[in-house]
């Protein structure tokens, strides 16, 4: 039975992997930075896998501080931890650079590259002293592909987590602890709603119905595949190439409906 650390997991895609792990038998700590959601979170887990086997603790990613008390909480809860998941991320609304808040700009940068790199850093220098451990990384758009405008911040966030965990696979390469990537494509969460919605979106969800998968689809993949996984620099990719050439190809022929918009309140 393995220990799961997950960054960002009350909601979205941290909180599917979450669900998955545990449904494969293993035992997992979530985490976000709102305390509310993070109980909420838990409660539903324990509800249906046992108290036993996921614990929580509230963690804002951006502070060193906090990342060390989540990995202590998990050493307490489970004596070990075998899986680090930098997922937490943040999104924003789709506007030009120029228009986009300094405090978002800021935001943005200090959760989904600092946050990752600060994570890493606390989780390897814990599996180092344990002797063993893997860390994955989120990918995003920015790590490879076209420049989408209006995107470009939290691209260019993700385009640093790229090449962070691209150097930290070499540096780490004589250690015991693995250092992967993990990329579950597009997947439309929380995170990705600010974007597909208001003026001038219309594009981006057309993309997103063409291109993207739901939550309940990617995770137990990925997850099966995380456990599986026993390579250093693995790079897990739910839509590779291949894939996104076929799903171009048959986007005249299907219907898919991924994206929901959101209900006013």
């Amino acid at each position: 039975m393995k220990s799961i650390v997950i960054t960002g997991s009350s909601t979205g895609i941290g909180y599917g992997l979450a669900q998955e792990f545990l449904k494969q038998g293993q035992r997992v700590t979530i985490s976000a930075h709102i305390p509310a959601e993070v109980a909420a979170a838990e409660k539903s887990l324990a509800a249906r896998f046992g108290a036993a086997r996921v614990k929580s603790h509230v963690c804002n990613v951006s502070d060193p501080v906090q990342l060390q008390g989540l990995w202590d909480a998990a050493i307490n809860n489970y004596g070990k931890v075998d899986i680090w998941i930098n997922n937490a991320g943040m999104g924003y609304p789709r506007e030009f650079f120029w228009d986009v808040p300094t405090d978002t700009i800021n935001a943005v940068i200090r959760t989904n590259l600092l946050g990752e790199m600060f994570g890493s850093k606390v989780a390897f220098k814990g599996m180092l002293a344990q002797g063993s451990g893997q860390i994955y990384n989120m990918m995003g758009m920015g790590d490879s592909g076209p420049v989408v405008p209006k995107t470009i911040i939290y691209a260019s966030s993700k385009a640093g987590v790229s090449y962070f965990t691209k150097g930290l696979i070499i540096e780490a390469a004589k250690t015991p602890v693995k250092v992967c990537y993990l990329s579950p494509g597009i997947v439309v969460t929380d995170l990705m709603q600010p974007g597909l919605e208001g003026e001038g979106s219309e594009r981006a969800r057309k993309f997103f119905n063409i291109m993207g998968d739901r939550v309940e689809t990617v995770t137990p993949w990925l997850v099966k595949k995380m456990l599986a996984n026993q390579k250093h620099g693995a790079y897990i990719n739910w839509l590779p190439n291949r894939k996104l050439v076929w799903r171009v190809l048959r986007a005249p022929f299907t219907h898919r409906n991924i994206y929901v918009p959101t209900q006013p309140a």
